[in-house]
């Protein structure tokens, strides 16, 4: 598409309409919170312009592009998904966001979510459940006797649900999400399309709504891998707004047609074959193993012998990170305001009882009782004291000669919205982000 549209063969202005008019055509996915039209109109122009004259700024010049409504976006409305946030205009891009407007790419919409993030199937927004694009495909239709997908629908996985539902329907090119304990790849696998979470540190977080400092990565959402290597190359590298990031190793902006593994080792963790694991999933596993081993790469089995506590550790150090984040939101500067003026006291908590949905007041419940001075050392600490050892697991396999680790990103494939909410957020988030959340936690 970039290659056409330098070649003239197709304008900007041309491919941002049909993107624009797919949204309207799958609204009933409720993929976005917002769409940018007006202003995707304006910029695909400014990217014409440029075309025109031969000054094409990079290979994403004229790309349609979304963004998770987490992400910081100038004058146009970032809610999380949350009443908390319902009318909050940034006065400035999350730097990501600012990166790729800068290399001509055109805003299209802010995508669904859960709210602030918080969970793993993206159905528990103040906008409402995404829906799995597949739920539409004959195919899916057909393996589920006929199922009408307007009524028992699949779920696109989460919290980053709504950017994958916007690639897979072909209403992007390629969109951000955030990455804390799986919530770009989880989706990324039920929805089909390639999802990279990169280094933590590689993208900077200014501008991206914080849900848990330590573990928050900004994510890649394309139709290939190619397209993912391509925009990893142009967000990656140091920010002066964000301490944490670090300087981007040199790479090539597109990959190679063929790879060869041949010398490559391949380390697939025993502890991933775990409780809940799929039949079709373990056989695809099995499959891509076989399939590295028969191009020559050495395949075996390692072991992150800590896997088992990680689950427990990731929900203490995210309930703690959740309630100090969250504390900002008190109605008095941005966001949601209650009406209740009896006291200081009433207002912050009728504002937050208001603003906050059930999963997040219940961890930041949560966060503060971990918090309290009786408990600090007992859960705070003692989970501080765990991440290290699993950081050592990791640690340990790949100075041990292991150069990628071979895993399943869920344990299933999609369920039906009407099975997935039979179980509570907590439940949910923590059976579909057993494979993703350890290596967030190192």
């Amino acid at each position: 598409v970039s290659a056409a549209l330098r070649e003239g063969k197709l304008s900007a202005t041309e491919l941002c309409r049909k993107c624009l008019q797919r949204i309207k055509k799958t609204r009933h996915l409720n993929a976005y919170i917002t769409v940018t039209e007006e202003l995707a109109m304006k910029k695909a122009q400014e990217a014409d312009g440029r075309l025109l004259r031969g000054e094409p700024r990079s290979l994403l010049e004229g790309i349609p592009f979304s963004v998770k409504d987490n992400f910081c976006t100038e004058n146009i409305e970032t809610t999380c998904a949350s009443r908390m946030l319902q009318g909050y205009f940034p006065p400035y891009n999350a730097t990501v966001v600012q990166k790729l407007l800068d290399q001509g790419a055109v805003l299209v919409g802010k995508t669904n979510l859960d709210e602030f993030a918080m969970g793993s199937g993206s159905t528990d927004g103040a906008c409402g459940p995404v829906r799995n694009p597949w739920s539409y495909a004959a195919l899916y239709r057909s393996l589920s006797h006929g199922a009408d997908p307007d009524t028992d629908w699949v779920i696109t996985g989460g919290s980053s649900g709504g950017s994958a539902a916007a690639v897979a329907s072909l209403t992007s090119f390629f969109a951000l999400g955030s990455d804390t304990g799986g919530s770009t790849r989880n989706p990324g696998s039920l929805c089909g399309v390639v999802a990279l979470k990169p280094s933590y540190g590689l993208l900077s977080r200014h501008g991206l709504i914080p849900l848990v400092n330590s573990m928050d990565v900004p994510g890649i959402m394309s139709r290939s891998v190619h397209d993912a290597a391509i925009t990893l190359r142009v967000l990656q590298g140091r920010d002066v707004k964000d301490s944490t990031t670090v300087h981007a190793p040199k790479s090539p902006s597109a990959l190679p047609q063929e790879f060869d593994v041949r010398g490559v080792c391949v380390g697939i963790p025993k502890e991933y074959h775990a409780p809940g694991l799929s039949a079709e999933t373990l056989s695809e596993w099995t499959r891509v193993a076989d399939m590295f081993e028969r191009a020559g790469a050495r395949v075996c089995e390692v072991s992150l012998p800590h896997t088992r506590y990680s689950i427990v550790c990731y929900h203490v150090l995210c309930c703690c990170e959740v309630a100090s984040n969250m504390a900002r939101f008190d109605g008095l500067q941005y966001g949601h305001r209650s009406a209740e003026e009896s006291s200081t006291e009433a207002l912050y908590a009728t504002t937050r009882h208001e603003g906050f949905n059930d999963v997040v007041r219940r961890r930041v419940l949560s966060g503060n009782y971990f918090l309290l001075k009786q408990n600090y050392e007992r859960y705070f600490m003692k989970a501080q004291q765990i991440r290290r050892l699993i950081t050592e697991d990791f640690r340990h396999v790949f100075s041990s000669g292991i150069d990628v680790l071979l895993t399943p990103t869920t344990l299933s494939d999609a369920a039906t919205y009407s099975d997935f909410i039979q179980e509570d957020n907590r439940t949910r988030s923590a059976q579909d982000d057993i494979f993703t959340q350890p290596v967030n936690l190192a």
